[in-house]
C-alpha cells in the first residue's frame, strides 16, 4: 500500500491547502528523483537562499530561469555543436536539462549569475507585515469602565 489519502486533511483544515498539496505531491512524485544536474541548496541569511546548480558545459544563453504557478523552473538545450569534431572521450554531460524547485509562499528570486560552471539563483523570503507577529494589549475591566466614563463625558 503506497497511497494515502489526504482528504481528511483538508476537510480538518483551514487554510492549510499549500500543505496539504505539498504533502500529496511528496507521497506521489515517483521513487526515481532525477540526479542531473547536481545541485546545492544553502542559506544565506535569516531570510535569504541559494541555489547553486552545476551547469559545467553551458553558456548563459544556454540557460532559462523562469518563475512561474509557485516554481521555480531552470532549464538548458545545447546549442548544436559545430561538425568536425572527434572526442576521445566525452564526460562532460552537457544534455538538455529541466529542474523543478517548489518555491514557499513569500519567496522571491532576486537574480542569478552564471560562474565558473555554476549557475547561482539568489531568493529571499519577504514577510509581509500582515503575517508578522504582533502584541495584542490585554485590556483590563477598570481600564474599560475608565475608557467608558471618559466617553460619555466627552
Amino acid at each position: 500500500m503506497r497511497s494515502f489519502d489526504l482528504a481528511p486533511l483538508y476537510r480538518a483544515t483551514v487554510g492549510f491547502d499549500r500543505i496539504a498539496d505539498l504533502m500529496d505531491r511528496a507521497l506521489s512524485a515517483d521513487v526515481a528523483q532525477p540526479t542531473y544536474p547536481p545541485y546545492n541548496i544553502e542559506k544565506t541569511a535569516e531570510d535569504a537562499y541559494r541555489i547553486s546548480v552545476a551547469v559545467a558545459g553551458f553558456t548563459p544563453d544556454e540557460l532559462s530561469v523562469e518563475v512561474k504557478d509557485g516554481a521555480l523552473h531552470v532549464t538548458a538545450r545545447k546549442a548544436p555543436e559545430a561538425e568536425g569534431k572527434t572526442y576521445l572521450h566525452r564526460g562532460i554531460a552537457t544534455r538538455a536539462f529541466e529542474r523543478r524547485f517548489a518555491l514557499a509562499d513569500h519567496v522571491r528570486v532576486t537574480g542569478a549569475t552564471h560562474e565558473h560552471g555554476m549557475l547561482h539563483i539568489d531568493l529571499i523570503r519577504e514577510t509581509p507585515e500582515a503575517l508578522k507577529p504582533r502584541r495584542i494589549e490585554i485590556a483590563r475591566p477598570a481600564d474599560l469602565q475608565a475608557k467608558a466614563l471618559e466617553a460619555t463625558t466627552v
